[in-house]
């Protein structure tokens, strides 16, 4: 069976408040793995929250970083290749301006 990872991007530019940038990922996992997936995410840079949920998905995240370059980097490289990852969608909070 295949699955497929979709990960959405919204960039947007704040030159008022560019000191953080932050998202919440939705994460699905194979069955039996989410506990080992929230113990690994807590040992992430970057990540300021992790929740194991029931639902649609089963691990909810928020990321936050100093630049969309970190945090776009830390979800490719780090994130989205942990093992027991299906697939992960991606928001990015945009704060008032």
């Amino acid at each position: 069976m295949a699955f497929f990872q979709q990960i959405q991007f919204v960039f947007i530019q704040d030159d008022v408040n560019s000191n953080m940038h932050s998202a919440f990922i939705l994460m699905n996992a194979e069955l039996g793995k989410e506990n080992h997936i929230v113990k690994e995410l807590r040992q992430i840079p970057h990540v300021k929250e992790v929740y194991p949920v029931y639902g649609v998905y089963d691990v909810l995240m928020e990321l936050e970083a100093d630049s969309m370059e970190v945090l776009r980097e830390t979800i490719t490289t780090k994130i989205r290749k942990l093992d027991g990852i299906k697939s992960t969608l991606t928001m990015i909070i945009v704060k008032d301006q």
